[in-house]
C-alpha cells in the first residue's frame, strides 16, 4: 500500500492548499452529520454517508483540474462534489428534495449528484453504471484531442458488476484518459470484503485490463492526492488509464435505513473511529505547524455557520409543484 510519511510540500502543495483540503473534508463531515440529525428528526427521508471517506474524496479531487476535468462520482462522494463547485446549500436542497435541488429538482434520492456547469455527470441508482459513462467522456477527449481527464469512483462491492469490467477493459484497450478510484470501505452494504473478492486487493485486477493498479491509504488525503496526480499526469500525457484503490472505513451504517450492528462488532467500529481521517489530518496540520487549535476552531465555526444557513434555506425552500413531475422526461414544445 502506498502511504508513508508524506509531507505536503514535497508534493508541491502549499500550507494554504492543505488547509483548504481540510476545510473541504470538514465541510463534508459537518453536512453529513447534520443530515443524519435531520433524518432522525423526520425532516429528510434518507441519508447515505460520506463519513470516513472524506480524505480519499478530497485528496483525489484536489489532484484534478476542476476547471476542465469531468467527474462521475458515486453516492458517497460529498467531498469530491464540494471541491468541484457544489455548495452546502445545493446538497441540503437535494436532501430536502426541493425544487431548487441542482441535481434533479428533488426527483432523485440524495447522493445522485449531477451538475452540468461543474462537469459532474449525473448518476443513477444501479451501482457501477457511472463507469461506462466516464469512459465514454474519456473517449471523446481522445477523439477530439482535448486536454482533460475523466475521473470515476465506486465502492469495492461495485467492482463485481459487469459495468466495471466492460468500462475498464474498453479504457485499457483504447488507452483512454480515465482514472477509476475504488473507495474500499470494507463492506458492500453488509457483505465484508473477504466475501466479495477472490483476490487480496481490488488493484490487482488492473493487470487484466492492461493498466497500472495501485492501493493507497485512503485515510490520508496526501497519499491519495499523490496517486491521483500521478494518474492524471499519465492520462494527460497519452499513457492511458489507471485503477486506484483507496482503503477507507465506513464510519456509519450503509445508510439511514441500515443497522450495521447486525454485521459489525463494536470493536470493529471502534477501531475504525480511532483512525478517523478528519482527526488524523487535523493532527498532521498541527504537527507540521500549519494550523493551531485556535485556527482549527475558527474554521469549524465558519463551516458550521455555512451548514446552518444552508439547512435553514433548504428547509424553507419550496417543493416542485406536482405538475412538474414529468418535466425533463418527455420532449416539450419549442422554446419551453
Amino acid at each position: 500500500m502506498t502511504n508513508g510519511n508524506l509531507h505536503h510540500k514535497k508534493l508541491g502543495l502549499t500550507d494554504e492548499d492543505v488547509l483548504n483540503m481540510y476545510e473541504t473534508m470538514l465541510m463534508a463531515r459537518r453536512i453529513d452529520e447534520r443530515m443524519w440529525l435531520l433524518n432522525r428528526a423526520g425532516k429528510i427521508a434518507f441519508v447515505i454517508s460520506c463519513q470516513g471517506q472524506e480524505a480519499a474524496q478530497v485528496g483525489a479531487a484536489y489532484a484534478l483540474d476542476k476547471t476542465k476535468d469531468y467527474i462521475a462520482p458515486y453516492y458517497r462522494d460529498m467531498g469530491v462534489v464540494l471541491h468541484f463547485g457544489m455548495t452546502a446549500k445545493d446538497l441540503m436542497l437535494s436532501a430536502f428534495a426541493k425544487a431548487e435541488d441542482p441535481n434533479s429538482g428533488g426527483r432523485q434520492m440524495p447522493g445522485h449528484f449531477g451538475q452540468k456547469k461543474n462537469r459532474i455527470l449525473t448518476g443513477s441508482s444501479p451501482v457501477a453504471t457511472q463507469i461506462p459513462h466516464a469512459v465514454g467522456v474519456a473517449l471523446v477527449a481522445k477523439m477530439q484531442n482535448k486536454d482533460y481527464v475523466s475521473f470515476v469512483t465506486l465502492g469495492e462491492g461495485s467492482t463485481n458488476q459487469g459495468d466495471f469490467h466492460e468500462g475498464l477493459n474498453f479504457a485499457g484497450v483504447h488507452k483512454l484518459p480515465v482514472i477509476t478510484m475504488v473507495e474500499n470501505n470494507k463492506y458492500a452494504i453488509s457483505v465484508p470484503i473477504e466475501k466479495q473478492l477472490g483476490n487480496e486487493k481490488v488493484s490487482d485486477r488492473a493487470i487484466g485490463y492492461g493498466m497500472p493498479g495501485v492501493t493507497v491509504d485512503g485515510m490520508n488525503p496526501l497519499a491519495v492526492y499523490q496517486a491521483v496526480k500521478e494518474a492524471a499526469d499519465r492520462a494527460r500525457a497519452g499513457e492511458g488509464p489507471t485503477l486506484i484503490e483507496a482503503i477507507t472505513y465506513r464510519l456509519t451504517a450503509h445508510s439511514s435505513d441500515d443497522d450495521d450492528r447486525q454485521y459489525r462488532s463494536a470493536d470493529d467500529i471502534a477501531q475504525g473511529r480511532a483512525n478517523d481521517p478528519i482527526n488524523r489530518f487535523e493532527n498532521y496540520l498541527k504537527d507540521t505547524g500549519v494550523a493551531s487549535d485556535d485556527l482549527l476552531n475558527e474554521m469549524n465555526v465558519r463551516v458550521m455557520n455555512v451548514v446552518n444557513e444552508a439547512t435553514d434555506y433548504a428547509e424553507e425552500a419550496p417543493y416542485s409543484p406536482p405538475e412538474h413531475a414529468l418535466k425533463h422526461v418527455y420532449a416539450e414544445g419549442a422554446g419551453e
